[in-house]
């Protein structure tokens, strides 16, 4: 997917704040935070929303939940609380598509209206 922005990060192509990655997982700061932490959480592969998905995606999913998760921790939220969203589609405010996570912490109720 030579056109996919998140592709691209994750080939090198494209250069980004990464603060995690393994096989089947990347996360990176967001360029435009919307709280003191605002990392994105993509699965290597890709998919392009959760509509995509095929039942096999289910432990990949998985991990991504685990990374979410243990980021948090690492970055000092966990205690105090996080938000995780996933926009699917683009009437949700899905811009990129490649399926992806917002984890969103730092800021006491995080409002992002």
């Amino acid at each position: 997917m030579s056109e996919c922005l998140f592709c691209r990060i994750i080939a090198g192509d494209i250069p980004a704040d990464k603060i995690y990655e393994d096989e089947e997982v990347l996360a990176f700061k967001d360029i435009a935070p919307k709280a003191p932490l605002h990392v994105l959480v993509v699965p290597k592969k890709h998919i392009a929303s959760l509509e995509d998905l095929e039942e096999g995606d289910a432990p990949l999913l998985g991990r991504l939940q685990v990374v979410l998760r243990d980021i948090a921790r690492e970055q000092g939220v966990a205690a105090s609380g996080y938000r995780i969203i996933l926009n699917c589609g683009k009437d949700a405010g899905q811009v990129v598509f490649h399926i992806h996570y917002h984890l969103l912490g730092g800021s006491p109720g995080l409002n992002l209206d």
